[in-house]
């Protein structure tokens, strides 16, 4: 959309950049089976592209695709083809008054939390491709310097292949007026959230919020603010689920200066006692931030709130973003890492669930050295389901890299996940038996840049995963040789 619509009147330079990658895998275990261990060699070619904006203030544009062909000799010989999206965009329309954001993806998610973790290249016996979508336009306004109002309308979904999963299609309206300039000490605002969802194979649902928020600044540091509020949902519920009630919350901001922010708060709503956290602290050399939240959701909602976490170099220090974009900011941006999506794996789930998200993520940068790290925690307690049952997914995934010449550099990885799923949950692959799953993951290896255009690796990795279900137990050693062609 913002191709289409960008001001023509703007200068907007964009960047298209075709690439080809191509990878050599060996694996000894391709099927990760605890006893069923088969070796296999595994070629892919992905040719595609990259698009990005430069020079507007205006518009802000992201797209990556590639389509990636995998050929497997050993294991079950297959061969497969797998579209790859990750679009993101926004736009300033009309100057202080209409914008819109958007975004695509496509990939390779996983199906349940229970079966096998690899990616779908090594094989596909758990993965499935997903697409998500959202087009959001909005308008804002202000109210001379007493208040500013936006209302926005967001169509979204996510489409999953074989039906795996259903579909889910939905429209919202958010309507907000918020204190504007006048007010100092004192802040206030009102707000209103509609959201109808269409379920293919399943049961529409619906949810409505209305609210209101008054917060005070204490101090130059310090500010206190409480919200009010009432949800009114339709969707079927277990027996002692509530689907609606009123809401409200306290809490406290912190931000002794421009580098560090800090927001807590504690509420009660009407599936139970709720908390809130966000954190952020900035030097020159680093970046860090950790978020919690909780509320309603459904897996299309949870999929595309899922952003991958990327690590930049500015001119104006070391940023991390949640997305694909460089900060709003920052100038002369370099990409130097990124944890996508799928480094946290949710697994997908039919129906309504609480869902408790925990994330905090860490980089930092000086000399020859790069260090990221990445904590997730995320549960969900299933609102339709007898009893309520609640799955939960949670680990760390650091990163380190090391240049040992000006075009070599070494990488290091280590990753911790523990999946806890109770009897009878688990999407396909549904147990009669809790599950108890550690996944540990190590890697090292070395890569060379030949020339601006032209780069290559090689990564020795291990993974292995001790669950209380022994058949679901196994080692897996692989070597990975890439090399990667920009034009």
């Amino acid at each position: 959309m913002a191709l289409v619509v960008a001001p023509a009147a703007h200068a907007i330079d964009w960047r298209f950049g075709p690439y080809v990658n191509a990878s050599s895998t060996y694996t000894d275990n391709v099927k990760q089976s605890s006893s069923n261990t088969q070796d296999a060699l595994i070629f892919t070619a992905t040719p595609g592209f990259t698009l990005r904006s430069e020079g507007s203030r205006r518009v802000q544009a992201s797209l990556q695709y590639g389509l990636t062909g995998v050929k497997r000799f050993g294991g079950d010989q297959s061969d497969n083809f797998y579209h790859n999206l990750n679009a993101v965009g926004k736009a300033e329309l009309v100057q202080d008054f209409l914008f819109i954001d958007g975004s695509a993806n496509i990939s390779q998610q996983l199906i349940s939390l229970l079966g096998s973790p690899a990616d779908a290249t090594t094989n596909n016996s758990n993965r499935t491709t997903v697409g998500t979508y959202s087009i959001s336009p909005y308008i804002q306004q202000r109210l001379g310097t007493f208040a500013r109002a936006q209302v926005r309308y967001t169509q979204s979904g996510a489409l999953f292949q074989n039906n795996v999963a259903n579909n889910i299609n939905s429209n919202s309206i958010n309507a907000s007026l918020n204190s504007g300039t006048q007010f100092n000490e004192l802040s206030w605002g009102l707000n209103y959230r509609l959201r109808d969802a269409t379920v293919q194979g399943g049961e529409d649902t619906q949810f409505e919020h209305y609210g209101a928020s008054l917060g005070y600044r204490l101090s130059h540091t310090i500010r206190v603010f409480g919200t009010v509020g009432h949800d009114s949902n339709k969707y079927s519920a277990a027996p002692g689920a509530g689907v609606g009630g009123g809401s409200w919350t306290v809490g406290m901001g912190w931000a002794p200066n421009r580098r560090t922010s800090m927001n807590a708060s504690f509420g009660e709503s009407y599936f139970g006692r709720t908390y809130g956290f966000d954190f952020d602290y900035r030097t020159h050399y680093s970046v860090w931030t950790a978020s919690y939240n909780e509320g309603v959701s459904d897996i299309s909602q949870l999929l595309l709130n899922t952003e991958p976490i990327s690590y930049w170099i500015c001119d104006q220090g070391l940023a991390l973003t949640m997305g694909t974009l460089p900060p709003p900011n920052g100038t002369s941006c370099l990409l130097i890492g990124s944890l996508p999506p799928g480094s946290t794996s949710v697994g997908f789930a039919n129906g309504i669930f609480i869902s408790k998200t925990l994330r905090a993520g860490g980089a930092w940068s000086k000399g020859k050295s790069n260090f990221g790290v990445n904590v997730f925690d995320t549960r969900r307690q299933y609102q339709q389901l007898v009893g309520m049952p609640e799955d939960e997914t949670r680990g760390v995934i650091a990163t380190y890299s090391y240049r040992l010449q000006p075009h070599t550099t070494l990488n290091a990885n280590l990753g911790y996940t523990n999946t806890l799923v109770p009897p009878g949950l688990g999407l396909g692959f549904a147990t009669t038996i809790a599950r108890n799953d550690k996944l540990y993951t190590a890697s090292i290896g070395v890569s060379h840049q030949f020339d601006p255009k032209l780069s290559s690796s090689l990564t020795l990795r291990h993974q292995q995963r001790d669950s209380n279900n022994s058949t679901s137990s196994f080692d897996e050693n692989s070597l990975t040789a890439s090399v990667n062609m920009r034009f």
